[in-house]
């Protein structure tokens, strides 16, 4: 079983009553929340660990993730409110305005921390649950305890605006998790922000060089690549007409974790020495599974059967 470890959310998108009136209603989301979805829909075995509200809102998350095959047990519930991001459309631009004091998610604690089983082998961390503490020191916590047996892969999907003010301890927190990973993933925006300018593949080695076994860069409608010691694989991105690109780097982890998990590459030993096969499966079904993604609107990942 894959283990996605991070945030979940809901986000109030404005529309319109049948009176008339403006509205907002609710949609299930979040990075992490959205990588395990999609994992549950391209058949692999999914789990989800995050801190999940008993409330009204809590219930739509859960029923959202087990409508996709995804295990809930793993989650820490709790009476404390689910986190809502209200979104304010400006010109097609977006803006949020969060609230995410004292919520369930916010406020995981380390005792929250699930003991797991045998078939947990491979975790996955990121999203802006990485940002704020109590909840991005126990998910880096996490990361630290099963890091020595099981895989671990992280993407920061960094969202400058979002760590304003905390950008110091937030890049510290980043660097050692990417240390202790197996398989890092970035968008080149990511790449750039961590690293500095430069040459894509370059800056993908220098990333490498801090201990992961593989790093995966998206390049956005150019297509994505695979680094790692001593290969350097392209693929090209699947044309598609794009309707807006949420959740595409979210689905694209589940696909290249699901493509690993099928060639039972999963593990230390065989991450340490993956054919070229492996990760231009890897990076084919990435990219095939983010490609519906953006051609629909919103983060709704692809079944196996819809590629």
């Amino acid at each position: 079983m894959i283990l996605s470890c991070g945030e979940a959310l809901i986000d109030m998108l404005p529309r319109e009553s049948t009176l008339g009136e403006a509205a907002f209603a609710p949609y299930a989301g979040g990075a992490v929340f959205n990588t395990a979805i999609a994992l549950g829909r391209l058949g692999a075995a999914s789990g989800f660990f995050s801190g999940l509200s008993t409330d009204m809102l809590g219930q739509i998350l859960v029923e959202t993730l087990e409508a996709s095959k995804v295990d809930t047990g793993f989650a820490a519930r709790s009476d404390r409110p689910t986190t809502v991001a209200f979104v304010k459309l400006v010109n097609g631009q977006a803006t949020y305005a969060f609230y995410d004091e004292g919520t369930a998610g916010r406020m995981l604690a380390e005792a929250d921390l699930p003991a797991l089983p045998p078939e947990v082998n491979a975790l996955f961390f990121g999203g802006i649950s990485l940002v704020n503490d109590p909840a991005a020191s126990t998910y880096e916590a996490l990361q630290a305890r099963e890091a020595p047996a099981r895989v671990t892969m992280i993407d920061p999907n960094i969202r400058p605006g979002f760590i304003a003010g905390k950008e110091e301890v937030y890049r510290a927190r980043i660097d050692r998790m990417i240390r202790r990973a197996d398989i890092v993933k970035l968008s080149d925006e990511d790449l750039h922000w961590l690293m500095g300018e430069g040459d894509v593949s370059a800056l993908a080695r220098e990333v490498l060089a801090l201990g992961p076994k593989v790093v995966f860069i998206t390049e956005g409608a150019a297509g994505a690549r695979a680094v790692t010691a001593t290969q350097n694989r392209f693929v090209a991105a699947t044309p598609v007409t794009v309707a807006d690109t949420v959740g595409a780097g979210d689905t694209f982890n589940a696909g290249v974790l699901a493509a690993l998990d099928e060639a039972g590459a999963l593990t230390k030993a065989a991450l340490a020495a993956l054919p070229d096969a492996v990760l231009d499966a890897a990076l084919s079904l990435g990219t095939r599974a983010a490609a519906i993604t953006v051609s629909r609107a919103g983060a709704n990942p692809p079944w196996r059967d819809e590629l």
